[in-house]
């Protein structure tokens, strides 16, 4: 890309010249390569530029005055325009080109792209990174939270397997009680009664004979 200033050498205006020479001198200072225009020796620089300075930057005569600035086709200011970039360290960006690095233009837009995009670390925006380990870390409370509820019915189907024998013995002992009590409950037959009663009448005959 080639900045193209468009200037009249041979002007009679001293306040013209001037601006001419601030704009150059600094495009020489930042080492940018531009191609000075001569507007007064050539016809068609003088066209070309005033055919191509946007209408709203023309003054109300329609007459843009030298120096004009433009990044090859595209229109970049004239001298008050550039002037204000300076002031505030932003020439590149007024010329449309990239700052180079370690420049204080350079230091202006990383600080910038940082207040609006968070730092940057190896090459990445640490806010893309951050968001993606709390992606992560939200995945691994998830499959941590699974596990526990997991773990959870596991352990309630053991402690339900380890009551199952304790409750079959205390089924098993309820019946044999029953059982027992049944037994205890059963009515006594009447030859076990007569035989009582046998027994009973053959004590009392051996203590009447004792006590003869």
């Amino acid at each position: 890309m080639v900045i193209k200033v468009f200037l009249a050498s041979s002007s009679g205006s001293t306040a013209i010249k001037k601006k001419q020479q601030d704009v150059l001198g600094f495009l020489e200072a930042l080492k940018v390569d531009y191609a000075p225009l001569d507007i007064a020796c050539n016809e068609d620089n003088r066209m070309w530029m005033r055919e191509n300075v946007p209408v709203e930057k023309k003054p109300t005569n329609g007459i843009p005055l030298p120096p004009q600035i433009f990044n090859e086709e595209s229109y970049c200011g004239d001298y008050e325009t550039f002037f204000d970039a300076k002031e505030d360290n932003a020439v590149y960006a007024f010329l449309g080109l990239p700052p180079p690095p370690g420049s204080k233009e350079a230091k202006e837009a990383e600080k910038a792209f940082i207040l609006e995009n968070g730092p940057v670390k190896n090459g990445t925006v640490e806010n893309e990174t951050v968001e993606s380990e709390t992606v992560e870390n939200g995945t691994d409370d998830a499959e941590d939270e699974e596990n526990l509820e997991a773990e959870e019915v596991e352990e309630e189907n053991l402690d339900d397997d380890s009551l199952a024998p304790v409750k079959q013995e205390e089924a098993q002992e309820e019946v044999e009680d029953d059982e027992a009590k049944g037994e205890d409950d059963q009515p006594v037959s009447e030859g076990e009664e007569d035989l009582g009663s046998e027994e009973e009448e053959e004590l009392r005959q051996l203590e009447e004979e004792e006590d003869e």
